[in-house]
C-alpha cells in the first residue's frame, strides 16, 4: 500500500504537468512548422527549377541582345547620369527583347530563325556603330551623321582600326552567344498569330509606361531642365545622357523617330512671342576703346584643324608660337565639341554668330537655306570688302560652297578641285600658299577678307598613310638626297603624338609662308590674322596623350588656342572666359564695323562689361571658376546661391535664343520687316 510521503517518479509528474505538456505541444508544432517551411521551399525550388529547365532556352535566345546593350553601357565609360543596371533603361531594354525574341519563337520555327537573325543583325549593327563611333569620339552614333557620310568616309577605316580592342572582343562574344540562341529554336510547324499579337501589345503597353518612371518633365529655363531624365528623353538634347536614360535599343529607335520621321513642329505662339521681345529690347551700346582699332585693315580668318594647345610650343611650331605670344591672346577660350561634323560647327559659329541646336539633332545641312543678314561675310562686303573662303577639299564637303554663298561670301574656293594634283599632295598645308592660282585668289589689291581653314592636323596620326606618312616621307628623302624611296623600303614606326606634333608643324610651315607673302607683298602692316582651332584633338585614338596635357575630366578638354595678331603692334592677354561665339562680335567691333550686338549670342570679349561664360554641348557651363554641371558646382569651386541661379538661368535662355531662332529661320523675318519699312 503506498503511503501519502511516497514518491512519484519525476517523468509521472512531468506526464500531469500542463505547463510541460505546452511546451511539448510547441516543440511538435514548431518542428511541424519547419518541415512544412522546407517543404514549401523545396517545392518552391523545385517549381523554379523546372520553370528554368522548361524555359531556359529563351534566355540563350535573349542573351545576345542583353549583351548588346550592357556592353554598350559598360563602353561608354563616360558616361555617368545611369549606372547599368538602373530601372528605366534596363526595361527599355526588356520591352524590345520581349518584342524581338517573342515574334521569333511563335513563328514557324525556319521563319522564326530567319527573322531572329534578322532582329540580331539590326541590333548588332547597332552595337558596332555605336561603339566604334564612341570609341573615337566619347560620344554615341547619331543618325543624322548619315548624311555626313560622304565626309566620313575617308576615316572610316582608320576609326575601325583604331577602336577600343575590347568592341571587337566583346562582338566575337556577342556572335557566339547567338549561334547559341540560334540552335536552342524549338520545332514549331505553324505560326502562332494570337501569342503574336499579345506579344506586340504587352510591348506597346510596357514601352507606354516606362517612361512615367523617368518622372515629370521640368519647364523651360529651369537649372535642371537639361539634367532631368524625363528632359532628356524627351528633347533627346544630349546623345550620352539619351543612351543613359534609354539603354540602346530605345536610344536607337527615338533617335531614328527623331532624325527622319517626326515631323517639323508649327510655329509655337510662346516661342514667337519670346523672339519678338527678344530681339526688339533695346540696343547696348558696344563702343569701347578698342572699337575701330582695326579699321580698314585686311583681315585673315586662319581656323586650325585640330591643332591643340598643347600643340604650340616654341620647337613644334614656332610661328604660330611666336604669334600667340605678341598679340591679343585669349588664354581661357572654348571650342563647341559635338561630335560628328565639330569642324563646321566651328564655321557656322564664327561666320553667323550662332551654333548649331543643342536641344535636338542637327547637322550641317539643316539652315543652309536659312538667313543669316548679320554674317561675318555680309558685315564685311557692306564695307566694301572682297571676303573669300579657302581650304583642301571641295564644295560638297560639309555643303561648304553652299553654306558659304549662303553667308555671304563672293567664292569658296577648294584645292580638291584644281584637279591639279597627281596624289593627295593638297592635304598639305603649304599648298594653300604654295599654289599660284589660290595665291592669287587670296592677296587682292583691294581690302580682302580670307577665310581659311587648314587640313594637316586631321587623322590619321600614323606613318601608314595620310599626311604624317607623306610628311616622314618627305623628311627622309631629303635627308637621304633621294628623289623616291624604294618600293620595299619600311618607314619607322611613330607614335600618335609624335605624328600630331609633326602635323601640327606642317601647319606652322603654312603660317610661316604666308606672313612671308604678305611682307613681299607689302601688306604685313595693313593685315589682321585671327587665329582660332575648331575643336581639340579629339581623334587621337590613344586618349593617355590627352591625359598628359589636358583637364579630360569635364569639358574643360574643349580649352583651345585664340588670338589676334597685327604684326606684333598689340600685346593683351585677356583671362575672360571665350568661345566661338564671341570671335564675330570682338573682331567686327575692332575693324569698326556698326552691328547689332543684341543679333547674336556671344558679346564683344574686350567690352569692359563682358561677363565670360560659356557652355558646352551637354549644357554644362564654365565662366573661368565655377565648373557647373546639371545646375551643381562639380569642380570644388565656391559661387553663391544668386549667382548659381542667375548664371543657370541666363545660359538655358541663351541656348533658347540661339535654338529657336534658327529652328524659326527668325532673321528673315526681321530682314523682311526691315525691307518693308525702307
Amino acid at each position: 500500500m503506498q503511503t501519502s510521503n511516497q514518491l512519484i517518479p519525476y517523468y509521472a509528474l512531468e506526464l500531469d504537468n500542463p505547463q510541460h505538456n505546452k511546451k511539448v505541444k510547441q516543440k511538435k508544432n514548431k518542428k511541424n512548422i519547419n518541415k512544412n517551411k522546407k517543404t514549401k521551399y523545396e517545392e518552391i525550388k523545385n517549381k523554379v527549377k523546372d520553370f528554368i529547365l522548361k524555359y531556359y532556352y529563351i534566355l540563350i535566345i535573349s542573351l545576345p541582345f542583353i549583351l548588346i546593350d550592357i556592353i554598350t553601357k559598360i563602353l561608354g565609360y563616360k558616361i555617368h547620369f545611369y549606372g547599368i543596371f538602373r530601372l528605366v533603361p534596363c526595361l527599355f531594354t526588356l520591352t524590345y527583347i520581349i518584342l524581338m525574341v517573342g515574334i521569333s519563337l511563335f513563328l514557324e520555327k525556319k521563319k522564326g530563325k530567319i527573322v531572329y537573325t534578322i532582329f540580331f543583325i539590326l541590333a548588332f549593327a547597332l552595337f558596332i556603330t555605336n561603339n566604334i563611333y564612341y570609341s573615337m569620339t566619347n560620344t554615341f552614333f547619331d543618325f543624322s551623321l548619315i548624311m555626313l557620310a560622304g565626309e566620313g568616309s575617308d576615316y572610316f577605316m582608320d576609326a575601325i582600326l583604331n577602336c577600343n580592342i575590347w568592341v571587337y572582343i566583346s562582338s566575337v562574344v556577342i556572335i557566339i552567344s547567338y549561334i547559341f540562341g540560334l540552335k536552342q529554336f524549338k520545332e514549331r510547324k505553324k505560326t502562332d498569330l494570337k501569342k503574336i499579337i499579345k506579344v506586340f501589345f504587352l510591348f506597346l503597353i510596357l514601352h507606354l509606361i516606362t517612361p512615367l518612371f523617368l518622372g515629370k518633365p521640368n519647364d523651360a529655363l529651369t537649372w535642371s531642365t537639361w539634367r532631368n531624365p524625363r528632359n532628356i528623353y524627351i528633347n533627346f538634347n544630349d546623345n550620352n545622357k539619351s543612351m543613359m536614360v534609354s539603354g540602346i535599343y530605345e536610344y536607337s529607335v527615338r533617335n531614328f523617330y527623331i532624325t527622319f520621321i517626326k515631323a517639323k513642329k508649327t510655329d509655337n505662339e510662346e516661342d514667337i512671342t519670346f523672339l519678338e521681345e527678344e530681339y526688339n529690347k533695346e540696343e547696348e551700346n558696344y563702343q569701347t576703346s578698342y572699337t575701330g582699332k582695326f579699321k580698314d585693315k585686311n583681315v585673315i580668318f586662319l581656323q586650325l584643324e585640330g591643332t591643340d594647345n598643347w600643340l604650340i610650343t616654341k620647337e613644334d611650331t614656332p610661328t604660330l608660337y611666336n604669334m600667340m605670344n605678341n598679340s591679343i591672346n585669349f588664354t581661357n577660350h572654348f571650342s563647341y565639341y559635338n561630335g560628328g561634323g565639330s569642324t563646321f560647327n566651328s564655321e557656322f559659329a564664327v561666320n553667323t554668330g550662332f551654333i548649331t541646336p543643342l536641344s535636338y539633332t542637327q547637322n550641317a545641312y539643316s539652315f543652309n537655306k536659312n538667313s543669316f543678314p548679320y554674317s561675318l561675310a555680309k558685315l564685311l562686303k557692306n564695307e566694301n570688302y572682297s571676303v573669300n573662303a579657302f581650304h583642301m577639299n571641295d564644295g560638297e564637303y560639309y555643303s561648304r560652297a553652299t553654306n558659304y554663298k549662303n553667308w555671304g561670301y563672293d567664292n569658296y574656293y577648294g584645292l580638291k578641285e584644281l584637279g591639279t594634283y597627281k596624289d593627295d599632295a593638297y592635304t598639305l598645308d603649304r599648298e594653300l600658299i604654295l599654289n599660284e592660282t589660290f595665291k592669287e585668289k587670296m592677296f587682292s589689291e583691294e581690302k580682302f577678307a580670307d577665310y581659311i581653314i587648314t587640313y594637316s592636323g586631321h587623322l590619321p596620326f600614323t606613318t601608314e598613310k595620310g599626311v604624317c606618312k607623306k610628311l616622314v616621307t618627305e623628311d627622309i628623302l631629303k635627308e637621304q638626297g633621294l628623289e623616291e624611296l624604294p618600293s620595299d623600303y619600311v618607314l619607322p614606326t611613330m607614335s600618335e603624338e609624335d605624328c600630331a606634333r609633326r602635323q601640327a608643324k606642317e601647319t606652322d610651315y603654312m603660317v610661316e609662308l604666308l606672313i612671308n607673302t604678305l611682307t613681299e607683298k607689302n601688306l604685313i602692316d595693313n593685315t589682321v590674322i585671327v587665329v582660332f582651332t575648331d575643336h581639340y584633338l579629339y581623334t587621337l585614338s590613344d586618349q593617355t596623350i590627352l591625359d598628359k596635357y589636358k583637364d579630360t575630366s569635364n569639358n574643360l578638354i574643349n580649352h583651345t588656342p585664340f588670338f589676334i595678331w597685327d604684326n606684333g603692334n598689340t600685346k593683351k592677354k585677356v583671362t575672360s572666359v571665350t568661345s566661338q561665339l564671341n570671335i564675330l562680335p570682338t573682331i567686327i567691333n575692332l575693324l569698326g564695323l556698326e552691328y547689332h550686338p543684341n543679333y547674336y549670342i556671344g558679346k564683344d570679349a574686350l567690352n569692359g562689361s563682358y561677363n565670360g561664360i560659356v557652355f558646352f554641348s551637354d549644357y554644362s557651363w564654365y565662366d573661368g571658376n565655377v565648373y557647373v554641371d546639371g545646375g551643381a558646382v562639380t569642380n570644388n569651386k565656391y559661387i553663391d546661391q544668386v549667382s548659381l541661379e542667375d548664371k543657370n538661368y541666363y545660359i538655358n535662355y541663351i541656348i533658347r535664343k540661339n535654338d529657336l531662332t534658327l529652328k524659326y529661320n527668325y532673321f528673315k523675318k526681321i530682314s523682311t520687316s526691315k525691307d518693308k519699312e525702307v
